[in-house]
Order: structure tokens, then C-alpha cells, then sequence
């Protein structure tokens, strides 16, 4: 049996309260999942990292406004308020978050025509980020998946883990979700379907 890593996802300002894309009760999490990390050999983080002017922002698309949806050349993509942006206070990592344990910081979004939920490919499903690789390397085969949000980044992550092969579970008590017109529930049910363990 391969080794176990804690995935830590998008622990970051911009989706805590007061950030511009705020999960609901998104710090909450934090006890648990320095919890977590704490009894966890291996820790790896993920960071939104969004150059100026991305285009899964709304205010690049004219007319359209936060959280409609449009067609990009890789699918649908829903648009987001200016979040994560490279280097500002929004995309750093939640004050509280111990960071110390990271052996990894998977950085994703930073191509500014694509968006990336997933910590390993982007929305087009095809571009890696690099981290199965690293994961297989290390001889890690089973992962544990928190972090904000349950229904966008952390639920991608997961279902492309257990299709590359990786055991995953998703804490629940360690995510929040955005809950966008009913996401948590039919992303819950796709996890559910895929082979992820949800406890």
C-alpha cells in the first residue's frame, strides 16, 4: 500500500469572509484542518494564482456579470468575481493555516485564457498541473481532499484523483461549499458515483 497525503485545497483570504469571493463560514474549517495537517506525514497545498484580467473573471466579459456562465474554446465555464489575483493580500493563504508542514504548493489558474478547478489538469481536462506525477513519485497513492470550495475546486480535484487512479476521500466536516444553483448536491452525487469516499 502507497503512502498518504493530506490535500489541502485553496485555503485562501479571497474565499474566507470578507474576501471577494467568500465561502460561506469558509474559516470555520480551520480548526479541522490544522487538525489534520498536524496528523499528516505528507501535506500538500493548492493555491488559486490568477494573473489580472483572467478570463474566467466577469469583469472582462462585457455585460456579463458574476456567476453567469459562458462558452470558452474548452466548454463552459462560469464567471467569477476578480478572486486570487497573483500576489495580492486575497490570494494569500488564511492567516491561520499551518503552512508549516507543506511539502507542496501546487499553484493553478495562472494561464490567463484558461481557469483551473482542479489540482490536477485545467478546465480543459488535459493540461496537467503537474501533480500526479510528483504523487507518484513519492509513492503516494491514497489522499485525503479539504478545503473551500466542496462543489468547485476541492470536488474536481477529487474526481480527477480517483480517475488517475488515486484513492480519495473528501472530509466533508473540512470543506465549504458556494452552493451555486444546487452544485453542492449534484457535485456531491458525482463524487459519490466516481468512487470517492465522502466521510
Amino acid at each position: 500500500m502507497g503512502q498518504e497525503a493530506l490535500v489541502v485545497i485553496d485555503v485562501q483570504n479571497d474565499f474566507c469572509p470578507d474576501g471577494s469571493l467568500a465561502v460561506t463560514d469558509g474559516h470555520l474549517i480551520l480548526p479541522t484542518v490544522n487538525d489534520l495537517i498536524a496528523g499528516f506525514e505528507h501535506v500538500i497545498l493548492t493555491q488559486d494564482w490568477h494573473p489580472e484580467r483572467h478570463s474566467s473573471f466577469a469583469s472582462v466579459h462585457k455585460g456579463r456579470e458574476p456567476f453567469q456562465t459562458v462558452q470558452m474554446s474548452y466548454g463552459e465555464q462560469t464567471l467569477w468575481p476578480d478572486h486570487c489575483v497573483q500576489g495580492t493580500e486575497g490570494a494569500a493563504f488564511h492567516a491561520s493555516l499551518n503552512r508549516t508542514k507543506a511539502e507542496l504548493v501546487v499553484r493553478k489558474g495562472f494561464r490567463r485564457d484558461i481557469d483551473s478547478y482542479s489540482a490536477f489538469f485545467e478546465n480543459d481536462r488535459a493540461t496537467p498541473t503537474g501533480l500526479a506525477g510528483y504523487l507518484r513519485e513519492r509513492g503516494i497513492a491514497t489522499l485525503t481532499l479539504v478545503g473551500l470550495a466542496t462543489d468547485f475546486c476541492v470536488a474536481y480535484s477529487a474526481l480527477d484523483a480517483v480517475r488517475l487512479g488515486f484513492d480519495a476521500t473528501v472530509r466533508l466536516d473540512a470543506c465549504r461549499a458556494i452552493d451555486l444553483g444546487g452544485s453542492l448536491q449534484a457535485m456531491t452525487e458525482r463524487m459519490r458515483e466516481a468512487g470517492v469516499m465522502l466521510a
